[in-house]
């Protein structure tokens, strides 16, 4: 009897063992496959290595890539052992924003968790949701702890197909550049390069990233970027096509501040986004919104998008009078716009007294002012002022309220210091503080939003771009104009609202603009601003047709549908928006040499009639023809060379 218990005992641990072995083998392979609603996009993790890759209709389009972080107190990026995976399920959003290319918004992904630990029990989540559009992925300390912990590395990395091809904008070197002002995310883009070239400085790459691998277009970026991590960019090197995510550089941030994250736990990362499909879904997405941070409650009558007339663009610094900025308020109530900027050193050249009269006049004609200023402490030289009275929150409840009382509806602030977590959290101090004083923002030599217009809506606008000021300073940027605003649509203003203060439609002192009046019209419908300020002067809009300023004048500033209908980084872009009943069609063209389109409209409405904006054959003068949509039937439109159109399609139909 004893023999037998002995032997069904043995057999029963051999049993174990083997279950066991085989349970720890399958851990050891596991690999755990994500798909978006639609199937097309799916995203493999192997758990064990910590990579991932993403296919594409079943093509891998992304290889084996790198995850992980390395905490100060703990490595998260090597032997991790896996406690569970939660199962798959489809996550919704729907939300409403007002500086995006449509208003009213839904997410749908599928949603998968991977829970993770350090030999040590330290843990980790790894959260993909895959959506039909993209991947986004996360990570989360999920832990509870009151000390503050410090990540030094991030290992997540970018892995492309030697057969790829980049478009890129690299970041410039924090404290180079005029009065030490860099980095602004201010500089051309290198267009259509091998995977694995360099970027021209240390400070690497920025978002969005464009690539594109065979027939399918990837569009790297970040969202949910709050006030636990710094902002990141893709590192200068990229070896065997891998790009990994950098940190910012050591002066990237505010004497004394945070530069890397940091944070107490539980403590969630920024979501990486990979957006991921043919151009047209490039175009069209709204990943880098869906992924950020949901609206902040607080009062929202305040905030109106609108247009805005700006005299330092093309006058710079001796405009800023007090009869230059009542000529500019004119204007703008003359072209039906809602603001009117006065820049830098306003408090000296008109003062606080005078600025006041400017506000009351300006109300009178239904125009709101807005007001810049510096926002550096010490970390820049630039002496335009007003300075340093927005550095601490006493110093910009002081400053905010009085400009309440003046009846300013927003200030542009100006020469922030990089992406460390100090200014980080400097531009959302800011963005609350001016939220409680019912002011709109617009940050100017600025790090990129990353959402942000969604978690405060009063933010209009950005910067971030190598703008319309660059091309009135030198004729070499003014040359380059065509396929530079081409890229900026395809990439920078993918998300994110721009404020590159497009439209000069006559003339630009000094430089010879290489642009066709058509080309700097398309631009006030396809760069996308919450307030979008125009470079044209009063002077130079006399010179502009009659039917050319009444289309100005009747362009919306919020955008209910968007339809990419075609274009290639660099080449040229066309778009379509609409607001109420009424479409708007604008293209671009970023070479010199004439190009045919044949457009398919066919989600217009029947017989839908139009009127075409484009170049004639007279220098700095329009054609203005009707045109008409007609079912089955494609509508064609010639673009001169740097040249580009406008459509406006009329809410009657046609016969």
């Amino acid at each position: 009897m004893r023999d037998y218990q002995f032997l069904k005992w043995t057999k029963y641990i051999c049993v174990l063992i083997l279950l066991l072995a085989f349970t720890k083998e399958v851990s050891a392979q596991t690999i755990v496959s994500v798909s978006s609603p639609d199937k097309k996009i799916t995203v493999h993790c192997d758990i064990p290595h910590l990579t991932y890759s993403v296919n594409y209709q079943q093509e891998q389009v992304l290889k084996d890539s790198k995850l992980g972080i390395i905490r100060e107190d703990a490595d998260f990026s090597t032997n991790l052992k896996l406690i569970s995976i939660s199962q798959p399920v489809i996550v919704t959003d729907k939300y409403s924003i007002l500086t995006s290319k449509k208003k009213n918004i839904v997410y749908h992904a599928t949603k998968q968790v991977i829970y993770l630990s350090t030999e040590t029990g330290k843990k980790m989540n790894i959260v993909f949701q895959v959506s039909d559009d993209g991947v986004a992925f996360r990570y989360e300390f999920p832990e509870k702890t009151a000390d503050i912990k410090k990540i030094t590395a991030e290992k997540t990395s970018f892995h492309f197909s030697a057969a790829a091809r980049a478009w890129l904008q690299p970041k410039t070197e924090a404290q180079s550049g005029w009065e030490h002002s860099n980095p602004s995310y201010e500089a051309h883009y290198q267009m259509n390069i091998p995977t694995d070239s360099a970027s021209p400085g240390q400070n690497g790459w920025v978002y969005p990233a464009l690539f594109q691998y065979h027939h399918v277009w990837i569009l790297l970026t970040e969202a949910a970027l709050g006030r636990t991590y710094c902002g990141t960019a893709l590192q200068q090197f990229s070896p065997d096509h891998e790009y990994h995510i950098g940190f910012p550089e050591t002066a990237e941030t505010i004497p004394g501040g945070v530069l890397f994250p940091q944070s107490s736990l539980p403590w969630k990362t920024p979501w990486r986004i990979i957006v991921i499909g043919n151009l047209k879904t490039v175009a069209e997405s709204t990943l880098g919104t869906d992924l950020a941070f949901p609206a902040r409650k607080m009062d929202t009558a305040f905030i109106k998008p609108g247009k805005a007339s700006w005299s330092w663009i093309m006058k710079k610094d001796d405009s800023t009078t007090y009869a230059v900025s009542k000529r500019y308020i004119d204007y703008a109530a003359a072209m039906h716009w809602h603001y009117c900027l006065l820049d830098a050193n306003w408090d000296s050249l008109i003062g606080y007294d005078s600025v006041q009269m400017l506000s009351t006049y300006a109300a009178e004609k239904n125009v709101g002012l807005l007001l810049w200023y510096n926002s550096a402490g010490n970390w820049n030289t630039v002496k335009y002022h007003p300075k340093d009275k927005l550095l601490t929150h006493e110093s910009r409840v002081k400053e905010f309220s009085r400009l309440q009382s003046m009846g300013i509806k927003g200030v542009k602030i100006d020469f922030f210091g990089g992406d460390g977590q100090s200014f980080i959290n400097y531009y959302q101090d800011i963005l609350e503080d001016a939220a409680t004083y019912h002011l709109l923002v617009n940050f100017h030599g600025a790090t990129l939003p990353r959402g942000w217009q969604r978690t405060y809506p009063n933010l209009m606008t950005t910067e971030a771009v190598y703008g319309y000021e660059m091309i009135t300073f030198g004729q070499q940027d003014a040359d380059q104009e065509p396929a530079h605003a081409v890229m900026c649509a395809f990439a920078r203003n993918a998300f994110d609202p721009m404020d590159f203060t497009p439209m000069c439609l006559y003339r630009i002192p000094r430089i010879n603009r290489v642009t066709t009046p058509a080309f700097e019209l398309a631009l006030s419908v396809i760069f996308l601003s919450g307030i979008q300020h125009y470079a044209e002067s009063p002077e130079g809009m006399t010179h502009v047709q009659e039917q050319v300023q009444s289309v100005i004048r009747s362009i919306p500033s919020v955008w209910e549908e968007v339809r990419f209908i075609d274009g290639f980084p660099g080449k040229y872009y066309v778009v379509a928006r609409r607001s109420g009943k009424t479409w708007y069609v604008a293209g671009i063209n970023g070479e010199n040499a004439e190009k045919q389109l044949e457009m398919d409209l066919s989600f217009f409405p029947k017989n839908i009639l139009g009127k075409l904006f484009t170049d004639a054959d007279t220098p700095n003068t329009f054609s203005i023809p009707n045109t008409i949509v007609q079912p089955g039937k494609q509508v064609k439109v010639t673009m001169k060379p740097n040249g580009g159109f406008l459509i406006q399609f009329e809410e009657k139909s046609g016969e």
